[in-house]
């Protein structure tokens, strides 16, 4: 008799076109791998080769209703768990080059919905909220390696970026989501 396959968890952080994605695997215990600076397509080639229960993508899933300033989601989530940049209907996001990252994050779940993967959306910066508690005053750097390293999970390298720490967030809520210890908000999945 075999041994079954891990269950494991992709979060990816993303940026624009230059940027690129950062992207993280868990499994219930610890960190499985990390790539920084990936193609869209490399990214596919991880969740193809790994086979992740769910992807978490820390980008928005979707656009405001035209002429919308922000979806109703992000508006709940600020309200209750901290702040979030709102996403502008779909001809501000894609006539405006700051928001390039959302147009490659919208190409992502594209990609992945052709190919049958669950993926949610996910903004780290709540999950280390929850997790940890509010920034405050604090360097975002230093709150969210603090909010790591309290997750205990192993094998995470003593140096990690933020975009990797993000990425890192977005694999655990995605493990959390799987385990029913999630909320949403419109879109938007948090921990609870």
């Amino acid at each position: 008799m075999g041994r079954s396959r891990p269950l494991l968890w992709l979060g990816v952080d993303v940026g624009g076109a230059r940027k690129g994605f950062d992207a993280a695997v868990v499994d219930e215990r610890r960190l499985i791998g990390a790539w920084r600076r990936c193609d869209r397509d490399a990214v596919v080639a991880i969740v193809d080769r790994v086979a992740p229960v769910v992807v978490a993508i820390d980008s928005p899933c979707g656009c405001a209703a035209d002429g919308e300033t922000a979806r109703p989601g992000e508006r709940e989530l600020a309200r209750a768990v901290c702040g979030i940049r709102w996403t502008p209907d779909e001809a501000e996001v894609r006539g405006n080059p700051y928001y390039g990252w959302v147009v490659e994050g919208l190409a992502l779940y594209e990609a992945l919905a052709a190919r049958g993967v669950q993926a949610i959306e996910v903004f780290p910066t709540a999950s280390w909220t929850r997790w940890h508690g509010p920034r405050g005053t604090e360097r975002r750097s230093n709150w969210s390696r603090a909010a790591l390293t309290g997750l205990g999970l192993e094998g995470v390298p003593t140096r990690t970026s933020q975009d990797l720490r993000d990425a890192i967030a977005a694999a655990v809520t995605a493990r959390a989501y799987s385990q029913g210890i999630t909320e949403s908000f419109g879109e938007i999945v948090v921990p609870l």
